[in-house]
């Protein structure tokens, strides 16, 4: 009996450790056939939008330009001690190298990168390659009086000074520049000058507008979703039509409505002045205020679906409740209605906010010189200047708000849900 009870005891435990295989197998089956799901989406994604902006936003970094035009150069002044003049060496593979990028047609690069760390420099750069071209730098002394007699800022360690920063194949000259800082001759770190100081504004700018459009959809979507999620059925439906209309209309489109509204003789203005209202035209267009407005027609569907999905979900029997218990309704409404829509405006709210930050057509065409964002400056020097390390920098700073507002979000959410238990 007791070797009959081992093997039936061996026999059910090798069953349950079938069992368990077989479940094990079909479990990563299905994990299998879910990735096979999803992996041309992942494919795509990875492909089209993470892989090309993560290149974008290496530029801000990358600092080829020395490097691939002035080699030997860029070897030998790393000796350099930035304290005196290089030598006559120094000057001798410099004269050459200048003179070779000219014929190579990649001076305008060097010049334009050394530009950015002193002015002046793309000018004294053309100028030297001209009058090198036909001198005589057969020895290091004569390469270094044909410098020094072309430009005496060849003969000033700033000049040389400038030429080292911009050496470095990885650089950190484009990040500081985007939140106002930038590297001197002891590679410290130091604030610019108050008059190149404008990135920091520029940012807090873009916040400031992006909080107030905000809070504007806030409080006009705030009634309208209260309304739609307490009308009855039939009605419903034609404000959701008429919330998503927009949404059918071009971006470009909505904004130039704004203008046809908002300018000196539109329909705004002649409106006014034909009811007595005002007695001139209004500055309307070209002002921040235009910014706000358009802005906040433009996000409004978004705050107005986020808190909808909300309200739907919160029964009227808890008002009803506290009415009944004998609460004020203006009481009720902000200690019992009011806390179970925060995460529908939270949701929005900084769906709403990070849609702000990166608006470039509607400020750039209803707003002033004074009321660009940052993402108009990252346009700008994409394609005005074709400074893609700038353009990199400024996108790195508007990535890193948004990831740190995002990641805000979870953990008040996580806090919220945790609460909630």
């Amino acid at each position: 009996m007791a070797s009959g009870s081992i093997v039936d005891t061996s026999s059910i435990e090798k069953t349950e450790i079938s069992l368990k295989d077989q479940m094990h197998r079909s479990q990563r089956l299905k994990k299998l056939k879910a990735l096979l799901l999803i992996a041309p989406l992942f494919l795509f994604t990875l492909s089209v939008f993470v892989v090309p902006v993560m290149l974008i936003l290496m530029r801000s970094v990358e600092n080829p330009d020395l490097q691939n035009a002035w080699p030997q150069t860029v070897s030998a002044i790393q000796q350099w001690s930035a304290e005196d003049l290089p030598d006559e060496s120094m000057y001798s593979i410099l004269a050459h190298e200048i003179k070779q990028s000219h014929k190579d047609r990649t001076l305008s690069d060097v010049s334009k990168r050394l530009n950015y760390e002193l002015s002046g420099m793309r000018s004294l750069i053309s100028r030297t390659s001209r009058k090198l071209a036909q001198s005589d730098l057969s020895t290091p002394e004569k390469a270094m009086q044909q410098l020094l007699s072309i430009d005496s800022r060849w003969g000033e360690v700033d000049t040389w000074n400038a030429i080292k920063r911009s050496s470095p194949t990885i650089t950190s000259h484009y990040l500081l520049s985007a939140v106002d800082h930038r590297l001197n001759d002891e590679s410290e770190i130091v604030a610019v000058q108050k008059y190149q100081a404008i990135y920091v504004d520029i940012l807090l700018r873009t916040l400031w507008i992006a909080l107030v459009v905000t809070l504007g959809c806030l409080v006009l979507g705030f009634p309208l979703a209260h309304l739609m999620a307490n009308a009855p059925p039939k009605w419903t439906g034609w404000l959701m039509i008429g919330l998503l209309l927009p949404f059918w209309t071009s971006l470009l489109v909505r904004t130039s409505a704004w203008m046809v509204l908002l300018q000196t003789n539109g329909v705004l203005n002649t409106l006014f002045i034909n009811t007595g209202i005002i007695s001139e035209p209004l500055n309307l267009l070209y002002e921040r205020s235009a910014v706000y407005i358009a802005l906040i027609h433009l996000l409004l569907p978004f705050m107005v679906l986020s808190l909808y999905s909300v309200m739907r979900s919160i029964s009227p029997a808890y008002m009803r409740a506290a009415l009944s218990l004998g609460a004020h309704p203006v009481i009720a409404f902000f200690r019992i209605y009011l806390p179970q829509t925060l995460p529908g405006v939270a949701a929005g709210g900084l769906l709403c906010f990070i849609l702000a930050l990166g608006y470039y057509i509607t400020p750039a065409l209803v707003g002033g010189a004074g009321d660009q964002m940052i993402s108009y400056f990252i346009a700008y020097y994409t394609n005005q200047t074709v400074n893609w390390g700038m353009a990199s920098a400024l996108g790195v700073i508007l990535f890193v708000v948004t990831g740190l507002l995002f990641l805000v979000y979870i953990r008040l959410s996580n806090g919220a849900n945790l609460n909630k238990r």
